[in-house]
């Protein structure tokens, strides 16, 4: 049964496209995990300042195996680099704290991770 992870990130609209750009610059990185099967990322379009990352896995193994993965590790030292204001933005920017900038702190103030078992799913018919 494939698994939902959905990381809930608060971005001041100042900070939605350092967002986006950061996302942009790690692409690639969890496509080739095994057990991926689906990203996205959702920008807000009105009323809320919350980005979803939607991430589809084969099973829960899979996704913990990830995140403790080089791949991972990288990504999340590279937005930490970028935190510290040390780096130009290739992390994927999410984290505590203030943005400050871009390439400097992280893009978003807060985060919440959200976990679901697909029980149903559907996709266009032939």
């Amino acid at each position: 049964m494939s698994v939902v992870k959905i990381n809930v990130l608060s971005v001041p609209a100042e900070m939605r496209e350092e967002l986006e750009r950061r996302f942009s610059g790690r692409a690639g990185m969890v496509e080739s995990s095994d057990g991926f099967e689906w990203f996205e990322l959702l920008r807000p379009v009105e009323g809320t300042d919350t980005y979803l990352v939607y991430t589809r896995w084969r099973s829960e193994e899979d996704f913990q195996n990830w995140q403790s993965s080089r791949a991972f590790e990288a990504g999340h030292a590279q937005a930490q680099a970028d935190a510290q204001g040390q780096a130009q933005g290739q992390g994927h920017g999410h984290g505590q704290g203030q943005g400050h900038g871009h390439g400097q702190g992280p893009a978003a103030t807060g985060s919440e991770l959200w976990s679901f078992e697909v029980v149903q799913s559907a996709g266009p018919k032939s």
